[in-house]
């Protein structure tokens, strides 16, 4: 009925549980780390691990996206959950302890340090092909987790903790300083390289190239780059073979991936988490009843009331309104949408002053006729943005676009340090070479 699920396979696995400084070893079958690790099957199953690990409610699977729709957002929504640490980010008042914020740090740097041990042990393939797929997987998804850590903890001069071997060795002085910002990127535009130049057109469920190219071109736009996010994101429209959904409705709430997911995490009834569900959803729809709603001044950005956009929700029974993009409990949830890379190619080609793909105007209209919204005449870098805002709501983007366009949220300045989330407390206390951010 629905994909094959995700496994966590540990065969001798090293994960990280109070940082990623501390370590346990959580096997699953009672079999020795050589034999668990000497064989091109068991890698692969490792690699499978790592989407389990990145699916959960600490990563892709939730909390990654809902902090950074919290502290992007000022009175657009409303928190009215009961767990304190949510509320935080959304009045961004973060303390070093915040539970989650510990927990997703920890959980991105499993990703790491599981892609590092997989791509550690490529020697065991015999088979290039198969040896290149897995290492561009574990490339993309290493890519991703860092992505994710420097933008979230990271400030404008210093990152975070650059980590490129596994740790296996328990005893060891794990103690590591924060790279500089510039150094992350670098790394992480390296392996999107490699990502890229390995990883086949089509993969399944898994990472593709044009994954890989998705992030590259989400990668190059927040930098300001515009002509690399204008050819990654040109590539992914021309040659991926996905389409925009025939409705903007058809975008989401998928068991099977959609015609325009780009790569999305897996869930199913038995395994993966989505607490974008349980944070955004009614009871009745298998959430909490509604933690996160919508406010006017999120519904006030429409301008066409033909805009299905701007009716894409629905209340709960304390007649909030609670976004639809969130009303299957065991939905897959959509990392990259062809969506994103029209509004990609549309700014940057704006940015450029140039028509690679098509121009501006049409692709932004593309986005608007899909929804229902009329067709615009022209359109400016302001228009583009908002069209971001309308299209991309509580899919995690929002705090990233406020801070590449140097923009505020409510009082709060892009360069404000309280929209970077603090170092945890945890990792202070085991890891000595590290420092707080600024302001905490």
């Amino acid at each position: 009925m629905k994909k094959i699920k995700y496994l966590i396979v540990a065969f001798g696995l090293v994960f990280m549980t109070a940082c990623e400084d501390s370590l346990n070893v959580e096997p699953t079958l009672s079999i020795s780390d050589e034999a668990a690790l000497g064989s091109a099957a068991s890698i692969k199953k490792l690699l499978i691990g790592i989407y389990e690990i990145d699916g959960n409610r600490d990563s892709h699977g939730g909390y990654v996206q809902i902090y950074s729709d919290l502290l992007g957002f000022s009175n657009e929504v409303s928190w009215n959950g009961t767990f304190p640490e949510p509320r935080e980010a959304l009045t961004k008042n973060l303390f070093v302890n915040n539970f989650f914020v510990g927990e997703m740090w920890n959980n991105l740097y499993r990703v790491i340090n599981q892609s590092n041990l997989v791509i550690s042990r490529l020697e065991v393939f015999t088979d290039e092909e198969e040896k290149a797929v897995v290492e561009g997987e574990a490339k993309f998804m290493r890519a991703l987790s860092y992505f994710e850590l420097v933008r979230l903890y990271g400030t404008e001069t210093v990152g975070v903790p650059l980590r490129t071997d596994a740790i296996t060795d328990f005893g060891a002085d794990l103690s590591i300083e924060r790279s500089p910002t510039t150094a992350i990127y670098d790394f992480i535009k390296a392996d999107l390289a490699s990502a890229i130049a390995l990883l086949p057109e089509e993969n399944s469920f898994y990472a593709s190239k044009y994954a890989a190219l998705a992030l590259k071109a989400r990668v190059e736009l927040y930098l300001g780059n515009y002509a690399e996010a204008l050819a990654a994101s040109n590539d992914v429209i021309t040659n991926s073979g996905k389409a925009l959904s025939p409705t903007f409705a058809d975008a989401f709430n998928h068991d099977e991936d959609g015609e325009e997911d780009i790569f999305a995490m897996q869930v199913t009834s038995q395994t993966g988490e989505n607490y974008l569900i349980q944070h955004y959803a009614s009871e009745g729809n298998g959430g909490r009843g509604g933690d996160i709603s919508i406010n006017d001044a999120y519904l006030n950005l429409f301008d066409d009331e033909n805009d299905e956009r701007a009716t894409f929700y629905y209340e709960n029974e304390e007649s909030d309104f609670l976004t639809s993009k969130y009303t299957n409990q065991f939905g897959n949830i959509a990392l990259f949408r062809l969506a994103e890379m029209y509004l990609i190619r549309a700014e940057s080609n704006s940015r450029l002053g140039s028509q690679v793909g098509d121009s501006p105007v049409n692709d932004i209209n593309a986005i608007r006729e899909r929804s229902g919204a009329s067709a615009l005449s022209s359109v400016t870098l302001a228009i583009i943005l908002t069209e971001r805002k309308r299209e991309l709501a509580f899919e995690g983007l929002g705090i990233y676009d406020v801070k590449r366009t140097k923009a505020s949220v409510g009082s709060f300045p892009y360069n404000d340090p309280k929209l970077v989330l603090p170092i945890p407390q945890d990792e202070l206390d085991t890891n000595k070479s590290i420092d707080q951010n600024p302001g905490y």
